[in-house]
């Protein structure tokens, strides 16, 4: 039975509501739709709320693209394109060439609008937003997918915007793995919580950026980037697949792991040191039958807590295999208080506490234990929920995430994010009417309604033989515990 044959009408009238609030987050440019605002929120003082977020709006399109309102959409991509820089930069305080901005707004001045783009450099801490770019990418394509119109995508613009975007992610670096190396706060987690380096959330949105790209490049002149999107795309895949995954056979092989190992027999590759890695509380934690995708792996770095919109999207875009694609659910439903508990769900988990929240996020009060980034509860997660149990055919675990949130989020007047250790507190500092959340809550529904959506948003498999043959120096060669 679907979602909606369930329906009361209460319910009805809350998704009433939040089509309703989603009609007032609509930003308008010239007299056209071109995305919707961070909140609605008249309570506050705006600040960038009032802006367009390229990551926030993707549920948002989503929606509409499933609505058949794709106008909006096409605005969206091409307007942001347009904001895109197309001329090299020497200037270190200017955005590199081929970026997305993290947001813009409308400016009214003398009679006249524009649009206005913001790269990081009016933000908190000023990050650079990595994952907008990817996400446009991702967003490209599911609006060919949605419309049947690639005219869009063959235009030599957006064909030229697309080969920008990978120069930046497929150029030469100063690293050894086939990974994307980016600064903390890069991502949704916009704020300083340890994840610099290869961070699992932006790696699932890299390889899936990667094959939206390689679907839509069809230029001759971009057959340079199509190559290199063919020898990154498998090795990415192995290497997330075979270093970030943790169960309990994995931990095992960790806890034993030697350091300081040289050369290519080397089993602990990345000289994980056994002490730096929370063993008994993992033991305690991990399922029998369930994993998950670590937080970050690098040099002696493995980073244990789990993230949420990592694995989900690991799951949803086919990165995960199946059998980690199950693990990864069974996982969220033997420890559904911690990962859900009253308000799907949190960011992350667990929360950074005491002296190592004072050292890693600086204490910031915005991220206290339990709270904003530092293991918050994001109602806009449930959409990546509902999609990963529709792919992964576990579908009541969505259901009962959406009907523990349908009771709250309208009475809460949709907040950003939620505290506490189970999300009962509606976070200290959330803005209310968070587009993020209605959409969130909207295509979570929607979804559940009708799986035929799922394939705006996910891909079939790589062919299995390209992605065994990925590493040349396979820890699966020495390591019997990394499922295949």
């Amino acid at each position: 039975m679907h979602l909606n044959e369930l329906e009361t009408t209460e319910n009805l009238q809350e998704v009433e509501e939040a089509w309703l609030a989603l009609e007032k987050s609509i930003l308008y440019y010239q007299g056209r739709p071109v995305g919707t605002v961070a909140a609605y929120d008249a309570s506050v003082e705006a600040l960038n709320y009032d802006q367009c977020f390229v990551r926030d709006f993707v549920s948002s399109a989503l929606i509409f693209l499933i609505k058949g309102r794709t106008d909006i959409v096409r605005n969206f991509l091409e307007e942001t394109l347009k904001l895109q820089p197309k001329e090299k930069a020497l200037d270190a305080y200017k955005p590199g060439r081929g970026l997305i901005p993290a947001s813009f707004k409308v400016v009214s001045e003398n009679g006249q609008e524009y649009l206005e783009a913001d790269f990081g450099e009016h933000a908190i801490a000023r990050v650079t937003p990595v994952d907008s770019c990817l996400w446009w990418i991702i967003l490209l394509r599911a609006y060919i997918v949605a419309t049947d119109d690639f005219s869009l995508a063959y235009q030599p613009e957006f064909q030229n915007g697309i080969r920008l975007i990978m120069e930046i992610c497929l150029a030469n670096r100063f690293d050894m793995y086939p990974t994307l190396l980016v600064p903390d706060g890069a991502c949704m987690i916009d704020r300083r919580m340890g994840i610099y380096g290869h961070p699992l959330e932006l790696q699932v949105l890299f390889y899936t950026a990667l094959r939206a790209s390689r679907e839509l490049l069809i230029c001759q002149g971009n057959s340079d980037i199509v190559e290199a999107i063919d020898n990154r795309l498998p090795l990415l895949c192995a290497h997330i697949r075979q270093h970030y995954w943790i169960d309990i056979n994995r931990l095992n092989a960790i806890y034993r792991f030697k350091s300081e190992e040289y050369g290519k027999a080397a089993v602990n590759l990345f000289n994980i040191y056994v002490d730096s890695v929370p063993y008994y509380e993992l033991d305690k934690w991990l399922p029998k039958k369930g994993g998950y995708l670590a937080g970050n792996v690098g040099p002696s770095q493995l980073d244990t807590r789990f993230f949420s919109l990592g694995n989900l999207m690991a799951i949803i875009s086919d990165l995960a295999t199946e059998e980690q694609s199950q693990a990864i659910m069974t996982l969220i439903e033997e420890r559904w208080d911690d990962l859900v508990g009253d308000m799907p769900m949190k960011i992350c988990f667990p929360a950074l506490e005491h002296e190592e929240y004072r050292i890693v996020t600086g204490c910031d009060p915005k991220n206290i234990p339990w709270s904003y980034h530092n293991a918050g509860s994001w109602p806009v997660l449930m959409w990546m929920l509902a999609a990963a149990a529709v792919k992964t055919n576990r579908t009541s675990l969505a259901q009962k995430a959406i009907e523990i949130a349908q009771g709250r989020l309208s009475t809460d007047e949709w907040p950003e994010y939620y505290d506490g250790k189970k999300g009962r507190l509606i976070g200290k500092q959330a803005r209310k009417y968070q587009t993020w959340t209605i959409t969130g809550f909207l295509l979570a529904k929607e979804l559940m309604a009708n799986p035929t959506y799922l394939p705006l948003i996910s891909f079939g498999k790589l062919p299995a033989e390209q992605v065994s043959r990925a590493c040349e120096f396979e820890i699966a060669s020495v390591d019997p515990y990394i499922p295949r």
